[in-house]
C-alpha cells in the first residue's frame, strides 16, 4: 500500500505541484481537489491498458465534436467527444 501511495504523491508533485507557484495552504489546498478529480475521472492509465478508472458518461461517444477541458488553467487538460 505504500508504493501506491508513493507513486501517487509523486504524481501530484509532477503532474500539477512542481508546474505551479503555490502562496500557502489555501493554493495547496485549491489545487490538490482540482488535481484528485482529473486523476481520478479523466487520467488514462497505461499500465492498465489505458482505461479511466471513474469514466465520466462522456467516454463511450465516438461521433460528436472533440473538446477540451482544462483544469487548474490548464496545466490538466482533458479530450473527450461532447455528447449528442
Amino acid at each position: 500500500m505504500d508504493v501506491h501511495f508513493e507513486r501517487f504523491i509523486q504524481s501530484l508533485k509532477e503532474g500539477c505541484l512542481d508546474r505551479m507557484i503555490l502562496f500557502g495552504n489555501r493554493s495547496l489546498g485549491n489545487a490538490a481537489p482540482e488535481f484528485i478529480s482529473h486523476y481520478h475521472v479523466e487520467r488514462d492509465r497505461q499500465g492498465l491498458d489505458d482505461p479511466i478508472i471513474e469514466p465520466a458518461g462522456e467516454v463511450d461517444c465516438k461521433t460528436a465534436k472533440i473538446v477540451c477541458r482544462e483544469r487548474l488553467d490548464g496545466i490538466l487538460r482533458y479530450y473527450y467527444r461532447r455528447a449528442a
